[in-house]
């Protein structure tokens, strides 16, 4: 049986529902702003004080916002977890204690999933904040607080799929994270602790002794080694660079391929050559605790690739390469 053909593709149609969707949503969020107030201090406040996890419950596409509201507080430092309405009534109501806060979200309060829960939620003692469109509704009346997400109407044409309602719930939902984000005096670091895997945990994660080379890897000469021992020396280790260090492990410089690139260009004769005449003094270094994007850093800023890695006596201890970095997934 095959389907029946659509219609041609009214262009223009699509592109005015599209661009109503987007104007329908943005008003609905927009609107928020004048019902943020006492309620919302209230629910912070509450949030901050739990003891226990935030517990997001909510049916249908609510649900699916819940879920993300959960997954926002928990890497935000809030300690939070989805719970689903209708398992909750055959066991997983377990997962909450007493300790718990529990944020419920459904744009009507009257899902049956829901309010079915709410006089063994009472009895367990744990704070309830409803999330709903309806200050009226059952699960509004049964909260210890009330987050208003009401919106005047949803972006669907038939006014039947959760469209605004839900947009609305999920800046509702961010706006808490944030305000519970600053509260806590979250950073960047306490973020990166939750996001291991992702590129901002490498960034604030890793650090230069976790990448760097060490040990018969790092490239080093005697300052009186010959040119020729130096090209050994570079050429075995092929990071295109070596050290220059003295019988203490002092850093006295460097030479690397741009060195030898110039000294050519320049004409001068290397065959005779000390690795302390040709070298580069003073190089840049980095310390092995300081963090890679750092070493990142510094090579960009000075068009290196090579930074030397010396303890806090100045020893030469590793090379982290450009290389090093990109494998590492910090640049």
């Amino acid at each position: 049986m095959t389907a029946p053909a659509l219609p041609p593709l009214d262009t223009n149609k699509v592109l005015r529902l599209a661009r109503d969707t987007l104007d329908i949503e943005a008003a609905a969020v927009l609107g928020l702003k004048v019902r943020i107030g006492d309620s919302f201090l209230q629910a912070v406040q509450a949030i901050l004080a739990v003891r226990g996890r935030v517990v997001v419950m909510g049916m249908g596409k609510s649900g699916h916002i819940g879920r993300k509201i959960a997954a926002t507080l928990a890497s935000t430092g809030t300690p939070a977890m989805f719970v689903h309405p209708a398992e909750a009534s055959h066991g997983d109501l377990g997962m909450i204690k007493p300790v718990d806060l529990v944020l419920a979200v459904s744009n009507s309060g009257e899902v049956d999933e829901v309010t079915s829960l709410l006089p063994v939620i009472k009895r367990l003692g744990a704070t309830l904040i409803a999330m709903t469109g309806r200050a009226g509704s059952t699960l509004a009346r049964h909260a210890d607080i009330v987050l208003d997400s009401g919106v005047e109407r949803e972006a669907c044409p038939l006014q039947l799929a959760p469209t605004a309602s839900t947009t609305a719930q999920l800046a509702l939902g961010d706006a808490l994270a944030v305000a519970l984000l600053d509260a806590r005096g979250f950073r960047p670091e306490d973020f990166a602790r939750s996001h291991p895997g992702g590129s901002l945990g490498r960034k604030l994660l890793t650090h230069v002794s976790d990448v760097m080379r060490s040990g018969t890897e790092v490239p080093r000469v005697a300052p009186d080694a010959s040119f020729s021992e130096l090209m050994r020396e570079m050429s075995t280790k092929g990071l295109g660079a070596s050290a220059i260090v003295d019988a203490a492990g002092q850093v006295l410089g460097i030479f690397t391929d741009g060195d030898l690139r110039r000294r050519i260009e320049a004409g001068a004769d290397l065959r005779t050559a000390t690795a302390a005449e040709v070298m580069h003094p003073n190089p840049r270094r980095i310390a092995p605790d300081a963090l890679a994007v750092d070493a990142a850093e510094l090579m960009e800023a000075h068009a290196i690739t090579s930074v030397l890695v010396v303890d806090a006596a100045g020893a030469l201890t590793g090379i982290v390469h450009i290389g090093d970095l990109m494998r590492a997934k910090v640049i």
